[in-house]
């Protein structure tokens, strides 16, 4: 099975160019709302940026000091790679090697390049890229929605942040499912269209439709932050809980546990690799109950919005992606979802697979795709 093809290629220049896009517009906005004296907008989108940055950073090197340590990846200079992810350029550093050592591979420039190792890295760069996308990309456009709300004038760099912003996210999380289901045994990397298509609108759904919600929230009370923070928390909490094996060192893991924690604040997904129907149940329950009271609220205590289109609008967008997505998360997990797969979670010790009752040695970027989120 061909591991790295010229779609997997083509896949990873298109999300450079969309994490590009994503971090261009939205440090141009830090500028632009620092030139406004919106200090406090401003300040909240340097924050995000930085955050999703500096984490990603910490993870990429911290990897490829593992793959090294291993003999996985060729031998670089670990100062030259550490000051690169000083500067928070992990990712395009990353893509770069991956774009080179691809493109020499496909076309048959070198051909002693090994297809696993081609997939190990996108399998990392895809990783990170999903970390950006929760850390930076979902609340910053949580941000750019709420401002939107309370500011009449709008400009063509908002709007493009926050098509970016959303385009990234959907990118992020296709790009995901697809690393994931090939470094699964006896998986296809996409058996059809129509599996990913629907996972696809179902995660766009339910997403979007919850930061709409949390965007009225903060037009009701800023101090909804509280409760947003307090979400954080207590999937962090989850996470230490169910004692995620993610990470090498503990330091590591305990960042890992936060990253899941702002994950989830957004969007549902199995940590451990157990059965989640139970987890699954009770966090849409509480997801339907904030989406369809969060409208009621502001039409009850806030009545003058009653009267304002945008309101009407964006009220009727949440409770038309929540019926959608809930409607598309039971069709793809009744007829669609591999039914093998869903028995068989892939939780296995460190390095290790086993197939058929034998062990078979796999790559650390494999074990850590395997054990993040499950299908």
């Amino acid at each position: 099975m061909t591991l790295f093809s010229i779609w997997r290629w083509l896949l990873a220049l298109v999300g450079l160019f969309m994490y590009l896009g994503d971090i261009g517009t939205d440090t141009a906005l830090v500028f632009t709302y620092f030139h406004e004296e919106h200090y406090v907008w401003s300040g909240l989108t340097a924050l995000f940026i930085i955050t999703g940055l500096t984490v990603n950073q910490i993870f990429s090197y911290a990897w490829f000091l593992e793959d090294m340590h291993k003999n996985v990846m060729d031998s670089k200079p670990k100062r030259w790679y550490l000051v690169l992810h000083i500067f928070g350029m992990g990712i395009l550093l990353r893509s770069y090697h991956l774009l080179k050592q691809g493109y020499k591979e496909i076309w048959g420039q070198e051909t002693s390049h090994n297809q696993s190792k081609l997939f190990s890295d996108t399998a990392d760069l895809s990783m990170l890229k999903l970390f950006e996308t929760f850390l930076e990309s979902a609340p910053q456009l949580l941000l750019q929605l709420y401002v939107h709300q309370n500011h009449e004038e709008w400009s063509v760099l908002q709007y493009m942040s926050m098509v970016f912003s959303f385009f990234n996210l959907a990118w992020s999380l296709v790009d995901y499912r697809i690393c994931l289901r090939k470094s699964l045994p006896q998986s296809r990397e996409l058996p059809s269209a129509l599996p990913t298509t629907v996972y696809l609108l179902y995660k766009l759904f339910t997403i979007t439709s919850l930061i709409l919600s949390y965007s009225l929230l903060l037009i009701l009370s800023v101090y909804s932050t509280v409760g947003f923070t307090s979400l954080w928390l207590l999937g962090t909490i989850r996470a230490h809980h169910l004692k995620t094996n993610f990470c090498s060192s503990g330091v590591l893991e305990l960042l890992y546990r936060g990253v899941i924690g702002a994950v989830l604040v957004f969007t549902f997904f199995n940590v451990k690799g157990q059965d989640t129907k139970r987890d699954m149940t009770v966090y849409y329950f509480f997801w339907t109950v904030i989406n369809f009271s969060t409208p009621l609220l502001m039409f009850f205590l806030k009545p003058e919005l009653k009267t304002i289109t945008i309101f009407l609008v964006v009220s009727g967008v949440i409770y038309g992606g929540s019926l959608l997505g809930l409607i598309l998360l039971v069709l793809y997990y009744r007829f669609l979802h591999s039914k093998q797969e869903a028995k068989k979670q892939y939780d296995e010790v460190d390095g290790l697979e086993n197939v058929d009752g034998q062990e078979k040695e796999t790559t650390p970027s494999t074990r850590r795709t395997r054990e993040f989120i499950k299908p």
